[in-house]
């Protein structure tokens, strides 16, 4: 895993409901729940959202309602494709009697209020949000930070849980990306403090610390050279 600390990845622009390109071919759209506001819900997804526990079905029709958003932005014409879970629980468009069909990389996360989703156009993709956790301990911090742990467990309290939020959205996306949950050990992921781009198994990622106003990270497969 290799890790920059530039300020400047993407085009600048913030991340909001809306969706912000952060690297050719890779979108990412987030916002609070309340900002998404009402709207009526795909078919597939309420019958979805019926299968959970009532508590969940709310963060569950919000996430689908923002990456259906994002989708009508960038791949309008897969916006009303049936969504359904891979094998590892992974989400994928359902292309239905087209299997040709070349579809994106898709991904949704939420925590509290907040909610994040990704669109890839030429591959896998895993985007993470993560409000700052109102307890921290330090053998966490140990556990996800490893050798970096110290420079963590030093900041201020409200800092540190910051920090480990962004850490944590790193690789959290990129675990997800891979398909393989935390199943894939996502706090042996090297991550430095302040970083803000990397590699991992196959997958850049992406921090996007100076783009949300909470931690939001987002792993892909890179736009192929021709």
């Amino acid at each position: 895993m290799t890790a920059g600390t530039r300020a400047d990845a993407g085009d600048g622009l913030d991340v909001t409901a809306d969706g912000a390109e952060i690297s050719p071919g890779v979108w990412v759209a987030s916002a609070a729940r309340a900002d998404l506001g009402d709207a009526l819900a795909h078919p597939g997804d309420l019958a979805d959202a019926g299968t959970r526990p009532r508590w969940r079905r709310t963060e569950f029709l919000a996430g689908r309602h923002l990456l259906r958003r994002l989708l009508r932005r960038v791949r309008p014409d897969l916006a009303a494709l049936p969504l359904r879970a891979d094998p590892a629980g992974k989400p994928r468009l359902d292309a239905g009697g087209a299997p040709d069909l070349a579809l994106p990389g898709i991904t949704i996360s939420h925590d509290g209020d907040r909610i994040a989703a990704a669109v890839c156009a030429h591959g896998d993709v895993g985007v993470d949000v993560q409000l700052p956790p109102d307890r921290l301990t330090d053998s966490t911090v140990r556990r996800c930070l490893g050798s970096h742990a110290p420079k963590v467990t030093a900041l201020p309290r409200a800092w540190r849980a910051r920090e480990f939020a962004w850490v944590w959205t790193v690789q959290e996306a990129c675990v997800k990306a891979a398909g393989t949950g935390m199943a894939g050990r996502p706090w042996s992921i090297d991550v430095p403090p302040g970083a803000v781009s990397g590699h991992w198994g196959g997958f850049a990622w992406l921090s996007l610390r100076t783009r949300s106003p909470v931690p939001l990270s987002c792993a892909f497969h890179t736009a192929p050279h021709w």
